[in-house]
This record gives C-alpha cells, sequence and structure tokens, in this order.
C-alpha cells in the first residue's frame, strides 16, 4: 500500500493488506507499516501482556489490536482495555484504550509515537506508556498531566490493581524467555 498525504479512515479501512504484518496505521490522515519488532521488543511486547492478564480481571492487555479513534486508527503494541468495553464480535476496537503501551523500536520517532499517544488521551486513554528500551525509561502520561520520564527503581502507575513494577523490572522482561 502506498502512503497517501491525506487518506481518509474509511478508505484505509477497506485497503486488503492493513493487517499485514507488521500492520499498517492511519496516523494523521497518512498510513504507515509499524516497524517489524526486535527480538527485546516482541519479549517485553509478549512478557507485559501475560504479567497484566494475570494480574488483573478488569481489564484485558491485547498486542497489536487495531483501534479506531477518527479520523486515526493506531495499532498500539499493547492496548489495555476494560472487559466490560470488549465486544463479543471479532473485529477492530472501537476507541481508544484505556491503558496503551508502545514500545520504540530504533528506527522509529519518538514524535510519531508521542503523537498517537496525544490523540488517544484525548479520545479516553486514561494512562500512557512509551518504553525505551535503548534508554532503559518510560515515558508515562497519566491523565491530562504533563509526561514523566521514569527510569530505575521508578514506579511505574498501572490499572487494575496490579502488584508494584518498577521500570528495571519491566527492562527485566526483554530477556525473559516466558
Amino acid at each position: 500500500m502506498k502512503s497517501i498525504a491525506t487518506t481518509p479512515l474509511n478508505e484505509f479501512l477497506s485497503q486488503p493488506n492493513i493487517e499485514a504484518s507488521p500492520a499498517w496505521e492511519l496516523i494523521n490522515g497518512q498510513a504507515r507499516q509499524k516497524p517489524m519488532p526486535t527480538l527485546f521488543h516482541s519479549r517485553l511486547q509478549r512478557n507485559l501482556v501475560n504479567y497484566i492478564n494475570l494480574h488483573t480481571e478488569q481489564f484485558e492487555a491485547i498486542q497489536e489490536l487495531r483501534c479506531i479513534v477518527p479520523p486515526y486508527s493506531p495499532v498500539p503494541d499493547i492496548s489495555v482495555v476494560a472487559c466490560n468495553r470488549l465486544s463479543d464480535e471479532d473485529g477492530p476496537f472501537k476507541g481508544a484504550p484505556d491503558w496503551l503501551i508502545e514500545i520504540r523500536s530504533p528506527d522509529q520517532s519518538t514524535l510519531d509515537l508521542q503523537n498517537k499517544i496525544l490523540h488517544c488521551l484525548g479520545n479516553g486513554t486514561q494512562l500512557a506508556w512509551l518504553i525505551d528500551i535503548s534508554c532503559q525509561q518510560v515515558w508515562v502520561w497519566l491523565g491530562d498531566n504533563l509526561p514523566l520520564v521514569l527510569s530505575a527503581e521508578d514506579i511505574l502507575p498501572t490499572l487494575g490493581n496490579l502488584p508494584e513494577l518498577t521500570v528495571k523490572m519491566v527492562m527485566a522482561m526483554t530477556r525473559a524467555k516466558s
């Protein structure tokens, strides 16, 4: 699929290959394919989803879930959604996730990721993390507050009454095999 200067959401969603791996997103009217995740990115994504789902029944963490947040169609690395907001029917999630987690790939623009996060925060997302593995930091947006940049033993805010998680614990998930 060729990136067009301004692609309408309905036109983008009708494209046959937007669910190819890696998925395509529509951000600011531009169709962009997400970067292929690295080993540490994939491990962290899997381990965080498993950790969240193991420790809360109020929310479900889902990898690479297409969200429809007009005029955007983001595919966060992890979408954490209150179980009562999830449909019984298959398809994209209509709305912004309650908690959005992005893991920055080495060739990904931090500004582009922040733009996606800010759009979702403006449309109902309560909590957002932007994890930067190479800097060993997590940018955190909580509601309308300015982002915090956390590292090392800093405790990360979560939804769903999860056990305490530090940045160091999250970074260790990049090396955990299960």
